[in-house]
């Protein structure tokens, strides 16, 4: 099993954790990641363009002039593709562009994601964000850079709960995506850069893709990932 350092304010050392095999080990499967990526994106599309066809126009009833005799093509409506202000040949309708992935591989693409990042020396654990009930951008800063984190590129912080204090200190940084275990999807991870998780949330997020269940977490958390 993996083990990592617990990280305090300071940059010290609050002793090691040793992570679920299952969870922070499994294989890098860069398909896998791709499909669950890929889903989110799709899923994250609208799908509302609409064009009027040419059954969608309120006209064109009548034959615009007589068959035959005029020296022009024949026409049987005026809202046929080819005239000015007519239905658009090949229209666009409403349509779902979702993409439902099995939850087995959406979990199973989070832990590949999670075990990459670790084998490749990008996620950190720390006890907790010392904010201390009042909130402080500029105290995360510091404690982040302490800890080892590049604050100036990408990083992704999961935390364990939502807490008031760590919410509003770590939400303004630039380019860092907050999360609240187990409540984060495979594209987060890929796209975050850095990883910072607290030792609460490794333990919801070990609970829900390890066991399958989260002590305390709501319906809606269990979902999402």
């Amino acid at each position: 099993m993996p083990t990592v350092a617990i990280k305090t304010e300071g940059g010290g050392t609050a002793g090691e954790i040793t992570l679920s095999e299952r969870v922070f080990g499994a294989p890098r499967n860069i398909a896998l990641i791709h499909q669950a990526v890929k889903a989110e994106l799709e899923n994250r599309r609208q799908g509302t363009k609409q064009t009027k066809g040419r059954s969608d126009m309120d006209a064109g009833g009548r034959k615009p002039y007589k068959q035959k005799g005029t020296g022009r093509a024949r026409q049987g409506s005026t809202v046929s593709p080819q005239f000015r202000h007519g239905g658009k040949a090949l229209h666009f309708e409403p349509r779902d562009l979702g993409h439902a992935l099995p939850k087995k591989m959406r979990r199973g693409a989070i832990r590949a994601a999670l075990s990459a990042k670790l084998a490749d020396g990008e996620l950190i654990i720390v006890d907790a964000v010392p904010v201390n009930g009042t909130p402080s951008t500029k105290a995360a800063v510091e404690f982040l850079t302490a800890v080892g984190v590049t604050v100036r590129k990408k990083a992704l912080v999961i935390v364990d709960g939502n807490d008031e204090a760590t919410i509003k200190s770590l939400r303004n940084i630039e380019k860092l995506t907050l999360r609240v275990a187990p409540a984060f999807s495979t594209r987060d991870v890929v796209d975050g850069g850095q990883v910072i998780l607290t030792r609460g949330a490794v333990q919801k997020v070990e609970a829900l893709l390890g066991e399958g269940t989260v002590p305390g977490a709501t319906t809606e958390e269990a979902s999402n990932a």
